[in-house]
């Protein structure tokens, strides 16, 4: 492990007795603050699940064209389903990959707050069944490990444990299974431009050996390699909020891979309800003399309430979803 850039950390300590979870809460408080970004290992996910992830992922992108834009998402008022190489936009610029969401399967809402537009059904590929069995059993797993983490960040950060649970009862949760094509350009081109994530944290595995994310750190690109059967966990913006800038989103890209290979990625974005407005921890003082502040940009404000800022990243990542089927927002995402 000596040649990763970011810290590793293994959740099977909070498993360990007393003082092997104060160590494991104490290293999730400073990885977050000081950059982050950090691997996270022992989650108790089967190395069968991983496989099972990582197969179902690769079926679905060898689908025949037509059965992959038969749920593409220029059909789901949700923004789910299936994005074709191209289809999604960062800071502006279109991203080189191909996907699919997969959020909570709810029924359509037709009233309430703007952000409740996001609130439906999914969009599932009929020639292959099995994905959406393994998606779901993916989900309820990594919302449990999402779980223990937002729990030993709160108790880390001086409150107690059960702090965020209220707003986590019905999460709004987005999964995606990202695929990154090869590319014969000679400069590195942009599988995904430089961002912050909008929720509150997201757990990514990637297949073995596929490297491609990089990681802001203090003004430079580091390489964040995966490391086999681990996830690279990092907080969003909404966690960020929380703590008064103490903990930190970080901006992060993807470069594309080389022609011939490509690279499999999937990114579960752990989020609150989208009506949840996360509430303030008080930090004990030694915590909050070191909390900078929220991040001030003009071009990316953070909401207080998730759904907000959920809306604003759907809009601007998929202009022709928010023209065919939220006109009337267009243009409200800033």
């Amino acid at each position: 492990m000596a040649e990763l850039n970011l810290p590793v950390l293994d959740l099977s300590q909070l498993d360990g007795g007393p003082e092997a979870a104060a160590a494991f809460r104490s290293e999730l408080a400073a990885a977050a603050h000081d950059v982050g970004f950090f691997y996270l290992t022992g989650t108790g996910i089967s190395p069968a699940l991983f496989r099972r992830l990582q197969q179902a992922a690769r079926d679905f992108f060898a689908l025949p064209e037509e059965q992959k834009l038969a749920i593409e998402n220029v059909h789901s008022a949700q923004f789910r389903g299936y994005t074709r190489i191209g289809g999604e936009l960062t800071q502006g610029k279109v991203d080189w990959r191909e996907q699919i969401d997969i959020g909570p399967e709810r029924e359509p809402v037709s009233d309430g707050p703007a952000f409740n537009r996001l609130i439906g059904p999914n969009l599932w590929p009929a020639a292959q069944p099995e994905l959406r069995e393994v998606a779901e059993t993916w989900r309820e797993h990594l919302t449990g490990i999402s779980r223990r983490l937002l729990r030993s960040w709160a108790e880390a950060l001086g409150a107690e444990p059960t702090h965020f649970d209220a707003d986590f009862g019905d999460p709004a949760s987005l999964m995606k299974i990202v695929r990154y094509p090869g590319t014969d350009a000679p400069e590195p081109q942009q599988g995904v431009g430089a961002h912050k994530d909008s929720g509150v944290l997201t757990l990514l595995w990637v297949e073995p050996g596929k490297g491609g994310l990089q990681v802001e750190r203090d003004g430079a690109w580091v390489d964040a390699p995966p490391v086999d059967d681990a996830f690279i966990v990092n907080i969003g913006e909404m966690l960020e909020y929380a703590t008064g800038g103490y903990l930190k989103a970080t901006n992060h890209r993807v470069i594309s891979p080389k022609a011939p290979a490509d690279r499999i990625s999937v990114p579960f974005f752990f989020s609150p309800a989208l009506d949840a407005k996360l509430p303030l921890i008080e930090l004990p003082a030694e915590l909050a003399a070191e909390a900078q502040g929220v991040t001030e940009d003009p071009h990316n404000p953070i909401h207080s309430l998730y759904g907000e800022n959920a809306l604003k990243s759907r809009l601007r990542a998929h202009p022709d979803v928010a023209a065919i089927h939220h006109s009337d927002l267009v243009g409200a995402s800033a």
